[in-house]
């Protein structure tokens, strides 16, 4: 559930955070009358966003056994590819989001009132396609079904509060920092559904090893152990994995976690001393 709950906290603030600039925009250029239209879009992204969830869930459970696990492969293989691309996307857009959605709102707004709706669909709807894949992805092996909707209900609501703190100038955060610290979190969660989708694979036939296992940390790590089950819940870590899945899990988290830090880590490096001047030649 942490790890859900996490997808929906740095998915959801991204949505309110869009959805919050293009209000305050008509709120200050005195556009109100246009609000309704941006409402009306977000809730047309809203709506498609719950429907192809569970048309995911639906359409899984048609399946037989094999071709369910090669589904569940193909979905967290995907959602990989989109938290991936996000994180990156989003550390390099967090400082301009704002101004590139007021230019794309204005221009919108030129257009007529359905263009605003548009607009705000657009915006929206790339999020929670994303939302939806993901969390279909990480809520694969849930021993309580229960659990991923609460996850998920209260990342989103997280976000939704935080969203409206920020748009009422109550706090102040540092996006660049959260956005940059969330990804990080992120690419293990990504490294533990790729990891998830090997086993799918191999549950499926399509790639063989299903039971041969890089080690055995049972004894240490008891399935019913909270810890045990918080390792498993947010970086999907299990005792006793395959050797292709921990093959998996580090060819993607490794690289791809150095790759989104290494920006951070160079700001850090202290600046290389200047030499000092020459002394002037005085003699004769």
């Amino acid at each position: 559930m942490t790890a859900i709950y996490l997808i929906g906290l740095r998915e959801g603030l991204e949505i309110t955070l869009v959805v919050s600039i293009l209000v305050a925009f008509l709120v200050k250029s005195d556009r109100r009358h246009l609000l309704k239209w941006v409402w009306a879009g977000v809730a047309a992204a809203a709506a498609i966003s719950i429907g192809f969830a569970t048309l995911l869930e639906v359409g899984a459970a048609e399946l037989s056994f094999e071709q369910q696990e090669t589904f569940e492969a193909v979905a967290s293989f995907i959602a990989v590819v989109f938290v991936t691309w996000m994180i990156f996307w989003m550390r390099r857009m967090a400082r301009r989001m704002a101004a590139e959605l007021r230019g794309k709102l204005e221009e919108a707004i030129q257009v007529g009132t359905f263009a605003v709706a548009g607009m705000a669909f657009l915006a929206v709807i790339r999020e929670g396609l994303e939302t939806s894949i993901l969390f279909y992805a990480a809520a694969q092996g849930a021993k309580d079904t229960a659990q991923p909707l609460i996850g998920i209900s209260l990342g989103l609501l997280t976000a939704v509060v935080l969203g409206w703190l920020l748009y009422a100038s109550a706090i102040r955060i540092n996006l660049t920092k959260f956005f940059t610290w969330t990804g990080a979190l992120l690419v293990l969660v990504a490294a533990g559904i790729f990891k998830y989708g090997v086993h799918d694979l191999q549950e499926s036939g399509l790639v063989p090893g299903i039971n041969t296992y890089a080690f055995d940390l049972t004894k240490a790590l008891p399935p019913d152990a909270w810890y045990a089950e918080l390792l498993r819940g947010m970086f999907n870590f299990t005792p006793q994995p395959t050797v292709l899945e921990t093959v998996a899990w580090v060819a993607y988290g490794i690289p791809v976690l150095v790759l989104f830090l290494l920006p951070l880590l160079r700001k850090q490096q202290p600046a290389a001393p200047k030499p000092a001047p020459e002394p002037a030649n005085t003699s004769a």
